[in-house]
């Protein structure tokens, strides 16, 4: 390239005096000195851009915000003036003062090491204050819902159903979580009813939400409070795995689908409702065990927040394996079919088609590894079976001439006539000699 009116020697000399090296080390220096290392305490994120991208308003809160991450947006600014409502009487409960509450808040540097952020624009003062607000609103919601003893006549969020329901959703977002253990220390504060503990109150408000199936009524004893992150967290350690599997590795990423493991002669047998991600496949007795999975909106944007939780934090998991199994499964509305039949798939959006489209949606930008994939023995045992072609001739017998008793009965029938004939000609053959 020839640049017109400039010699080399002027570029150099140019460069040299634009280029002040000292001031920059310094700032680099100083760029460092203030650098936020995310410590090893972070589970709160942004919801990774390819995830979000498929459908944002299922990681978006819709009426109330969290913690810091959505803190401050216009359009959830209304529901300040309740936090603010919700904190004065959590103190009339607790009979503690402001100045006690913060004094658990202000534990701020621990406070942040929780988010995957350091939120530089929120001062210290107001991080407190938000943290204390937020948290006394959430045990408020969670007393009034386990015991309307704690609900005004003019509460203007339990008198109206639709802003709780709301509030129910939002509180399940990941980007709109709150670190557990301030919650648990603020509440050890108030007469909470019949020692009822925050883990207690969170068990039973997330199953109001998402009922008894996803969130046990014995969880507790498998659940510590220490334990738990956030809800989020809580959620997904509701339905960790009874039967846990070694991750192995996966050969190809695709199995038979739905219809074609009907043709192979694989029977679908429904698993149990409290364990979702137990899925099994008995590759001797041919049987695969799927749980019940109820599809709705609420239940897309809990499976969405869940998978982002674990592809942010987790790595690799259950559940983003799981989405991806079931995609596997789930190639076209006739594979939807055969599973709502088997009582697999309970279908509460409009059609086939829309389930489809959740599952296939939900596996966008899922990341799996084909090393240490969760289903992998399912995967693999579903493609032994199906490669084994006596297995296809018998289904075709069973689908084609004993589906339904009178052609059993019939096939039968024939199949004696058919004997009957041969002995005959057999017998006739030997008189003849």
């Amino acid at each position: 390239m020839e640049i017109v009116g400039t010699t080399t020697e002027q570029m150099k000399r140019n460069d040299h005096v634009s280029l002040d090296i000292d001031k920059l080390t310094a700032s680099v220096q100083e760029e460092l000195k203030t650098l936020h290392a995310f410590s090893n305490k972070c589970s709160i994120y942004r919801v990774p851009k390819r995830l979000r991208d498929s459908k944002e308003y299922a990681y978006t809160p819709q009426l109330v915000s969290i913690g810091p991450i959505h803190h401050g947006k216009e359009e959830l600014k209304e529901m300040e003036e309740h936090k603010k409502i919700y904190l004065q009487e959590f103190l009339n409960l607790s009979e503690a003062s402001v100045k006690e509450c913060i004094a658990i808040a202000e534990r701020e540097p621990r406070l942040r090491n929780c988010y995957a952020d350091n939120f530089e624009n929120i001062s210290a003062e107001d991080f407190v204050k938000m943290m204390l607000l937020d948290s006394s609103f959430i045990i408020m919601v969670f007393l009034k819902e386990f015991s309307p003893f704690f609900r005004r006549n003019n509460d203007r969020i339990f008198g109206k159903s639709w802003m709780i329901e709301d509030i129910k959703m939002d509180t399940c977002l990941l980007e709109n979580q709150i670190p557990f253990f301030i919650l648990d220390d603020l509440l050890k504060l108030s007469k909470k009813p019949d020692g009822c503990s925050m883990i207690e109150l969170t068990r039973y408000f997330l199953s109001s939400t998402f009922g008894d199936s996803w969130v046990p009524k014995d969880i507790l004893k498998q659940i510590k409070s220490s334990e738990v992150e956030h809800f989020v967290d809580f959620l997904r350690k509701c339905q960790r795995p009874a039967k846990r599997k070694q991750p192995q590795p996966l050969e190809t990423r695709t199995t038979p689908s739905a219809m074609e493991l009907h043709q192979s002669g694989v029977k679908f047998k429904l698993g149990s409702k409290e364990k979702i991600f137990d899925m099994n496949f008995d590759f001797h007795k041919g049987i695969l065990e799927i749980p019940p999975l109820l599809l709705d909106d609420d239940t897309e944007k809990l499976f969405r927040n869940l998978h982002a939780f674990e592809q942010s934090h987790c790595g690799v998991g259950y559940v983003s394996d799981y989405i991806a199994t079931i995609n596997f499964l789930v190639r076209g509305t006739n594979d939807v079919e055969i599973l709502a039949k088997k009582g697999i798939i309970h279908n509460w959006l409009c059609d086939n088609d829309a389930v489809m489209c959740v599952l296939h949606d939900l596996d966008r930008g899922n990341a799996v590894f084909e090393d240490h994939f969760y289903f992998a023995d399912v995967v693999e045992g579903l493609k032994k079976y199906c490669r084994k072609r006596r297995h296809k001739w018998i289904a075709a017998l069973k689908h084609n001439y004993f589906h339904n008793p009178w052609v059993s009965i019939s096939v039968v029938a024939a199949g004696a006539l058919l004997i009957l004939t041969v002995i005959q000609a057999v017998c006739s053959v030997i008189q003849v000699k």
